[in-house]
């Protein structure tokens, strides 16, 4: 037996309240990129610049521990993360200058203090500086990758459907993107490889929401040939909405329970994505669906725009 959240014959006027929700996806664009760039993002070490070391301990250390030490020392920014063996760890230091001191003194007194507290017997298989330069190609490259992951996208959804679904899909993602950019600035949120992942992650999760609405769009376009285009996105809506709350529901449990129970780490990495998929789950239905009304979609019986919007209210 199918399980439904709410009743089959459910007929929420998604359609009849876009202006709210367009409203509110332009106050968080606003906001988020005055934010940007006033504030701009809290970059980590990966992108700010900082010393990775890979270690290898005589016995399984306890990391929640070793990393109240080495944040003891004051030293800013740390992470400690598993590096294959349980033994093993790798670890990143936040960058920094000090006055009147050459940079090689800085990382040598600072590789001294860890050494410090991870004691004797630590196997340094690698010890690296990443700086400013390599910070920035790291930044370059993640914009890439989220220009390129949006590009495959739109080719995707133009093929697939026609160009007016591509033209609302991209723009629902880009509403995604940039609300999640804005939380890391407004908040802010470290935004670190970890971030860039969470983007395209939230990203991934949206368009293939988008795509089940905007199959069953298409299938009632050829079924319903004289209904008007609004109460058709509404009637699709409606028909895909247990659909989209039991998936989003179900992802957001397992989410929830890595960010209260997965520790400081995984708390951080999730907190973007269980955001992202709130905002991916809204822009699906209410930003890309309605946006439809005001492209001219080919139909077998043309109604036209005016009157779907009209009728639509």
């Amino acid at each position: 037996m199918s399980i439904r959240l709410i009743p089959y014959n459910t007929k929420i006027d998604f359609v009849g309240f876009r202006y709210v929700t367009f409203t509110l996806s332009l106050a968080v664009i606003i906001i988020s990129v005055l934010s940007f760039g006033f504030k701009g993002l809290n970059y980590g070490i990966d992108f700010r610049g900082g010393y990775i070391l890979e270690v290898r301990l005589p016995e399984k250390p306890n990391v929640p521990e070793l990393r109240t030490k080495i944040e003891k020392l004051g030293l800013g920014e740390v992470s400690l993360q598993d590096f294959g063996k349980d033994n093993t760890l790798l670890i990143r230091l936040e960058r920094h200058d000090e006055k009147g001191k050459e940079d090689s003194t800085v990382q040598a007194e600072t590789l001294g203090k860890i050494k410090s507290v991870l004691g004797a017997g630590v196997d340094y298989r690698r010890v690296e500086t990443i700086g400013p330069k390599v910070g920035g190609e790291l930044i370059r490259n993640a914009l890439y990758a989220i220009g390129f992951a949006l590009l495959a996208m739109l080719l995707y959804i133009a093929v697939r459907f026609e160009w007016q679904f591509a033209a609302c899909a991209i723009m629902a993602l880009m509403h995604d993107c940039i609300a999640i950019l804005g939380l890391f600035s407004v908040f802010p949120l470290e935004f670190n490889e970890n971030a860039v992942i969470a983007i395209l992650i939230t990203a991934g999760y949206s368009i293939n929401d988008t795509i089940v609405i905007f199959d069953r769009i298409r299938e009632n376009i050829r079924k319903y040939k004289k209904m008007n285009l609004g109460e058709l996105v509404n009637k699709s809506l409606n028909e895909t909405l247990t659909r989209t709350l039991l998936t989003a529901s179900t992802t957001l449990l397992a989410l929830l329970a890595l960010y209260f129970w997965g520790g400081k780490v995984i708390s951080t990495f999730t907190l973007p994505i269980i955001i992202g998929i709130i905002i991916g789950s809204f822009s699906s239905i209410c930003l890309a669906a309605p946006l439809l009304l005001y492209l001219h979609l080919k139909r077998g019986e043309d109604v036209s725009l005016q009157d779907s919007i009209v009728r639509a209210n």
